[in-house]
């Protein structure tokens, strides 16, 4: 039994760093292209899929600014300050706040929204369980909906290729599934209990039943 126990210990273990590496490796995936192609700019205007620091042949530095539709162009320093100050300036204030560049980031963030959304009522729903039964409990649906919120941040984090997030979900994530996986395994065990009991609880309902009749 110790043994079966201890397996089941390293399984969950293996699974938590097969987890992590497989993670890493998204990461990696993500950015492995961008490395190579000089020295990458978080900042960068509407339109553009990817900004550059690289050296032109007179060893100045430029920005290379690769636009959404595959053209390439190559700015000075001063011409991409006024670049960005104009987008900025142009974009609406709930991007500018949000700090996002397209409407297609709008949809990431109220991907994000809602998964931290899921872990506050998460434990909204564990104070009510709890409140109910005037003890701590950790009702199924609390573990659920941090698998939810877990996984949506996973991918959110990934978006805003943002490592420690991706990391830092990633261990909780197999938390929950383990809790998930004990919580099912032992309905089994309770529905056996029950009928068991059933029996029990029939007897004492005779034996009360004949002693009220008696007195």
């Amino acid at each position: 039994m110790e043994q079966t126990r201890s397996n089941k210990r390293l399984m969950v273990l293996i699974a938590a760093l097969a987890l992590l590496l497989v993670s890493a490796g998204v990461w990696w995936g993500l950015t492995r292209s961008e490395l190579a192609a000089g020295i990458k700019v978080a900042v960068t205007p509407a339109g553009a899929s990817s900004v550059r620091l690289v050296s032109d042949d007179d060893g100045d530095l430029i920005y290379r600014v690769t636009w959404r539709d595959g053209s390439t162009q190559e700015i000075t320093p001063v011409l991409y300050a006024k670049l960005l100050e104009e987008d900025y300036q142009g974009r609406p204030a709930y991007m500018r706040i949000l700090n996002i560049t397209t409407t297609a980031g709008l949809m990431w963030v109220f991907v994000g929204v809602f998964a931290q959304v899921l872990f506050m009522g998460r434990m909204i729903v564990q104070w009510v369980a709890s409140e109910r039964l005037k003890r701590s409990v950790v009702p199924p649906a609390f573990w659920w909906m941090s698998l939810g919120g877990a996984s949506m941040l996973i991918v959110y984090f990934l978006w805003r290729k943002d490592i420690v997030g991706v990391f830092g979900q990633a261990t909780g994530w197999v938390v929950y599934i383990r809790n998930l996986m004990l919580i099912q395994r032992a309905k089994p065990a309770s529905a056996v209990e029950a009928l068991d009991e059933e029996p029990v609880i029939a007897e004492e309902q005779e034996e009360s039943a004949e002693a009220q009749a008696v007195g």
